[in-house]
């Protein structure tokens, strides 16, 4: 039998010259008929692809155990609908790309403290994750005073993703970095990036690319998986304050949680396994409850459950 692959073995289903393709049709057409062609290709996807469809259903089923009041069950018309929610999150991703949301179509909680850390003159982490539409983060650049969010992505097509952004708008405050490992030159220009009040933006709901990098198991909706200790590490190193970012579709309107995390996380060295696995299983927590908010809109189509990543 097979060993399944690593997450990041399987490939990003919306590459470089997809998203332009889309974009394109979204940017001539519109909404409503890039949503036409998006149902049929995702209908598609979710069809052949089985260990995403199974994964999808067994996350779901987490959720029905959790939450009854969530009307989810994990069965296959469930699991659909969790693709179609994938598919119109395509559409919201290409929205934000293009420029075409407005401030009134997003709604904001929590922005106060991040705006009073921004003020200050000294950036800040924002740990997020693949619920929602973290893309849509880009419209944390009409705060006053932020004047760059950062993205730290594994995807090899960070720079070409990067000029794809400028070409739909040359006034984008979002910069993609692409990062397998944090080496020592990458830290050094985080650092100079939060010190220049800048925003760094990572994920921390999914083991690191490389197989050398540490991890840590947390609880999260009844059982025991893995998390990356990465997104952790680099906030202690860096000395800053951190915060949680969810953005969620609600209601017709992309809404940005933000949470204060830490004035800056330490971890000394004879606690240091202890204390880390404490600070990964708060995150954990409240992905967890974002997740039973809006269950449909975490993408994860593989198995978040396993243990021998």
């Amino acid at each position: 039998m097979n060993k399944p692959s690593h997450w990041a073995a399987k490939g990003e289903w919306s590459l470089v010259w997809g998203m332009r393709v889309l974009l394109r049709v979204y940017l001539l057409f519109g909404r409503t008929v890039l949503q036409w062609f998006l149902y049929p290709v995702v209908s598609y996807y979710w069809l052949a692809n089985k260990s995403g469809r199974e994964a999808s259903q067994a996350y779901l089923r987490r959720i029905a155990k959790l939450s009854p009041v969530s009307n989810i069950s994990g069965n296959l018309w469930d699991s659909y609908r969790h693709f179609i929610s994938f598919a119109n999150a395509i559409t919201d991703k290409l929205a934000a790309w293009s420029g075409a949301l407005s401030l009134a179509d997003v709604e904001y909680r929590g922005r106060e403290v991040l705006l009073a850390q921004i003020m200050t003159g000294k950036g800040a982490i924002l740990l997020g994750s693949h619920l929602g539409n973290l893309e849509v983060c880009r419209m944390i650049a009409d705060l006053d005073g932020a004047s760059r969010i950062n993205v730290l992505v594994h995807t090899k097509h960070a720079e070409k993703f990067n000029k794809l952004l400028r070409k739909t708008n040359e006034n984008s405050g979002l910069n993609l970095i692409q990062v397998t490992e944090i080496s020592a030159a990458t830290a050094m220009l985080l650092s100079d990036k939060i010190d220049n009040g800048e925003l760094i933006i990572i994920t921390a709901d999914r083991t690191p690319v490389s197989q050398n990098s540490r991890i840590s198991r947390a609880e999260f909706l009844g059982a025991e998986a893995l998390f990356p200790q990465g997104p952790f590490i680099l906030a202690s190193l860096l000395k800053c304050p951190v915060y949680t970012l969810f953005c969620l579709k609600q209601q017709g309107k992309q809404v940005i949680y933000f949470e204060h995390f830490s004035d800056g996380l330490t971890f000394p060295r004879k606690t240091r396994e202890q204390a880390m696995q404490q600070t990964i299983q708060r995150y954990a927590k409240r992905l967890e409850h974002y997740c039973l908010t809006e269950p449909l809109q975490w993408f994860n189509f593989f198995d978040f459950w396993r243990q021998d990543e």
